[in-house]
């Protein structure tokens, strides 16, 4: 294949894909950690992780920064941590596929309510019923907890959609992403100290601590990256609609977690409402998923 082609639409959204591949990847690594070091001490570890790559590639200015500036950054920072935290106590408790199905309301709600078309709900509608569907032993008896923990982490990310916007408007390339990852370590860090105890600091865990934070945002980040350059940022964001099938993909392959029909058609029924409301928001279209975040 000529590099022209790998290069244009087709070869872009492969890269979109392969970014979600290794997302879900990251995440089933860190369930696999959770026995050492719990869902606290594995969010430490990612954002640190991911918090230094950043900084080591964006080298943010923190001079001349206003009020206003410190503000924003620290609250999209606090974004992070709580929405990250959420999303690992959810996968202590239920499977991958359905904790990522049920945090995608989030930003699909988020979508669907700053679209000007109000038949755009209906796809909030098909979502619900998409995820009602998940509680009937399509993933096994689901943990109420686990559940909960979803739909915070589902909230909280609609939150960061926001913010992750203000801090772009105030903040050059990943400058405000790298300072953001930063205050997301520090406060996650004692949490995550506290509940793993000395076990974090060996060098295996560490060395897996890095390789998440490689999967789940080096990686899928540059892709993205890349990816954005080549096709329009509504098919970034419908390709981005396929979190959840990829990440219930992941769930059994790596981690053996079981799944039934039912549990296939709740995932179809939200992939289907998330690709519809992009498509209503029009060109402005906001993503249900980013390397980032999950």
């Amino acid at each position: 294949m000529s590099r022209a082609r790998l290069g244009g639409p087709v070869g872009a959204a492969g890269l979109v894909v392969a970014g979600l591949a290794c997302q879900e990847v990251g995440a089933a690594f860190a369930v696999l950690l959770f026995p050492s070091v719990g869902a606290l001490g594995m969010v430490a570890l990612r954002l640190t992780f991911s918090a230094l790559i950043l900084l080591a590639i964006a080298r943010p200015s923190v001079r001349g920064r206003s009020r206003g500036d410190w503000m924003t950054v620290v609250l999209f920072g606090a974004a992070l941590a709580v929405m990250n935290g959420l999303f690992y106590e959810a996968l202590a408790r239920i499977p991958l596929g359905a904790a990522v199905t049920i945090e995608v309301l989030g930003p699909l709600v988020l979508s669907v309510a700053t679209s000007r078309r109000a038949s755009s709900w209906l796809w909030a509608v098909l979502a619900f019923v998409g995820v009602f569907l998940l509680g009937q032993g399509s993933f096994g008896e689901l943990d109420p907890v686990g559940v909960l923990f979803a739909a915070g982490a589902g909230a909280t990310w609609a939150g960061y959609i926001l913010l992750s916007s203000r801090t772009g408007s105030r903040f050059a390339r990943l400058d405000g992403l790298a300072l953001a990852m930063a205050i997301g370590a520090v406060l996650t860090l004692p949490l995550g100290l506290a509940a793993a105890g000395p076990v974090i600091v060996r060098p295996d865990i560490l060395l897996l601590g890095a390789a998440v934070a490689v999967l789940s945002s080096t990686i899928p980040y540059a892709l993205e990256l890349f990816a954005l350059r080549r096709i329009p940022s509504s098919t970034f964001a419908i390709l981005m609609s396929l979190a959840p099938a990829i990440a219930a993909l992941a769930g059994v392959v790596l981690l053996a977690q079981h799944i039934t029909l039912v549990g296939v058609l709740a995932i179809a029924l939200v992939v289907t409402a998330s690709i519809g409301a992009v498509r209503s928001a029009g060109p402005g279209a906001t993503p249900v998923a980013r390397a980032d975040v999950v």
